[in-house]
């Protein structure tokens, strides 16, 4: 029983499931599931809750929240797949962060020895809530990444979940959009969420290659640029004859 509780142990149990997911996720694509429609009968409250349920599991055994929230919109339409599709986004968050709080940051956290690691463990760590609120603006960095990332920093649960929640809405509103007025590819409305997507993914590469040496420390220089010390003259005594 004590060798399952040792933290290499706990990681491996993580690889473990996150293969697993990854399997299941090839072969019984689970994300088509989402995109049949809502069962005869099912209250449309019910409905939103039962996809945000399983949009959080697709999303943390890895299927792109793309295909999930366009889903969402052509499931539900604007208003009650965006619902679905941010409620669903915090649960994925959540499920994804807290597997790798629990399982895998206690064997992790004493190989984060590179100088980019030890950066993003920085920022994670002292600023959670912003650090975490851009990722989730600027989309660019894949959304299991940034949330086993997160897991493994010191960041809090309160932070991550907030930071999750406020910065995927303007995103995840584009795709649902466009998912709810996919049948019409020339509608204003497509055409502004498309718009958005784009210029979202272009922004990002952008602001991400020129603050990119922000997360690095900075370097030292050497001894060679810096002024050598400045020592007080010695004063000697020296004989006086008689």
């Amino acid at each position: 029983m004590s060798l399952l509780l040792t933290p290499w142990a706990r990681l491996s149990l993580l690889v473990v499931l996150l293969v697993a997911a990854g399997v299941c996720v090839l072969l019984f694509e689970p994300q088509r599931l989402l995109s049949e429609g809502l069962p005869p009968g099912l209250p449309v409250a019910a409905a939103v809750a039962m996809f945000a349920a399983g949009y959080g599991v697709c999303a943390a055994a890895f299927v792109p929240r793309p295909l999930l929230n366009l889903a969402a919109g052509a499931v539900f339409g604007t208003q009650a797949g965006l619902v679905a599709a941010l409620a669903g986004t915090v649960l994925g968050a959540g499920i994804a962060f807290g597997l790798g709080r629990v399982l895998g940051q206690e064997a992790l956290r004493p190989l984060l020895r590179g100088r980019w690691l030890q950066a993003a463990d920085g920022q994670l760590s002292r600023h959670g809530f912003r650090s975490m609120l851009a990722v989730r603006l600027f989309p660019g960095m894949p959304f299991v990444v940034a949330n086993y990332g997160a897991a493994v920093s010191r960041c809090g649960w309160s932070p991550f979940l907030l930071a999750t929640a406020l910065g995927s809405v303007p995103n995840t509103t584009a795709y649902v959009m466009a998912g709810a007025n996919a049948s019409s590819p020339g509608s204003p409305a497509f055409l502004v969420s498309f718009g958005f997507i784009v210029v979202s993914v272009v922004g990002a590469g952008a602001v991400a290659w020129r603050k990119r040496h922000r997360l690095a420390p900075p370097r030292n220089r050497g001894a060679a640029y810096e002024p050598a010390p400045q020592h007080p003259p010695v004063v000697t005594a020296t004989p006086h004859g008689p």
